[in-house]
């Protein structure tokens, strides 16, 4: 690979590393996974903006609306917030951090889109997570509390497994679900790639109402909007499915 076409990868994974620092600073500043989940549900609508103008490619109206119905589910979270105030928790930060991050998200899968066919799937994961590691391991002296461990800790007799988390998160949750994301791109838009991630509110609202019991604290709006966000999901799963069947219909007539 060339000089340049490594620092295009190594500069896309600093995209990536601000994704991960928005991302979870948006819980942190909410006290809420799924706020940010939903939050993160806007990719799709920045993706039917950012792919057409990187890839000099004719805007769909359909990802648009689809788009703004994903914003139109986030509204209704908005309003889904508590309404009483709880100390160190800012909401309205917390979905500005959300959706930060999925603009952020919509960004590196575009630019992965236009360059993934340049090298192989694991050389541009590696690239990426690489750089966003070291920039990480630079920051978090500077960003973490002062009575913060640098170390995970490790210790089975007073229940402590934070090592065991944090590798599960990094090999798991991150490495090998980028790469899997990744190799995707080279048979999907990144329109519908993003449109995938809408899937995470659905699973992080039922994961945070059994671990953390989030459902107590959100109201009827939030379930709506997290509806609204999931149905973007189906239409667009629908419409893929129609377009590829046409396809395959057109291809048949051709050969016959």
């Amino acid at each position: 690979m060339s000089f340049k076409q490594i620092s295009i990868f190594l500069g896309i994974g600093l995209l990536v590393c601000a994704h991960w620092l928005t991302f979870y600073g948006s819980i942190k500043l909410g006290n809420s996974a799924s706020i940010t989940l939903a939050c993160l549900g806007s990719a799709s609508f920045f993706s039917a903006i950012l792919e057409p103008l990187l890839n000099k490619a004719p805007f769909r109206p359909i990802e648009i609306f689809l788009g703004m119905l994903v914003l139109g589910g986030i509204l209704l979270i908005y309003y889904a917030t508590p309404t009483q105030s709880t100390e160190g928790v800012n909401y309205s930060m917390a979905i500005l951090s959300g959706v930060v991050s999925a603009f952020l998200a919509a960004l590196f899968t575009v630019l992965n889109k236009k360059n993934i066919h340049k090298t192989e799937t694991l050389t541009l994961s590696a690239l990426e997570m690489l750089s966003g590691a070291i920039v990480l391991t630079i920051l978090v002296p500077f960003i973490v509390d002062s009575n913060t461990a640098l170390w995970p800790k490790f210790d089975p007799a007073i229940g402590n497994y934070d090592l065991v988390w944090i590798v599960l998160l990094v090999v798991v949750c991150t490495n090998l679900t980028f790469y899997l994301g990744a190799h995707a791109l080279r048979e999907l838009s990144a329109f519908t790639a993003n449109l995938t991630v809408n899937l995470e509110p659905i699973y992080g609202i039922v994961l945070g109402a059994i671990i953390f019991h989030e459902n107590q604290q959100l109201n009827i709006w939030f379930y709506l909007g997290a509806s609204l966000i999931l149905l973007t999901v189906f239409i667009q799963t629908f419409l893929n499915y129609r377009s590829r069947k046409k396809e395959e219909a057109l291809e048949l007539v051709v050969r016959e």
